[in-house]
Order: C-alpha cells, then structure tokens, then sequence
C-alpha cells in the first residue's frame, strides 16, 4: 500500500496527525484513545498496514 492511501485513510477514518518524527509520523485517534506510527517508506507492507489501521 502506498503511504499517501494510508494515511489519507486514517484521515477519513477520524485519526488526527499527532506530530512528525525523524523516521515516522504519529497519527492519534481520538474514538479509542491510541496513537500508530507510520514509517515514511513509500510502500508499507499489507499486514502493518492492516495493524496500524486496527490501532
């Protein structure tokens, strides 16, 4: 999966950006009260992709 799908799917799915880091970007979710970490690889894996969206 491209990073850009991802993150505009965490987007769309009422996650918020939390804050960049060297290697990731963190996105909050406000419903259940958790933060992911998104690499800033240009292809993420289907199965972290799968884990961050679960998150």
């Amino acid at each position: 999966m491209k990073r850009r799908q991802l993150l505009k799917h965490l987007e769309i799915h009422g996650c918020e950006f939390l804050r960049e880091g060297r290697n990731h970007t963190v996105y909050y979710n406000p419903a259940k009260g958790k933060t992911s970490t998104v690499p800033r690889h240009l292809e993420i894996d289907d199965v972290l992709a799968k884990k961050i969206c679960k998150d």
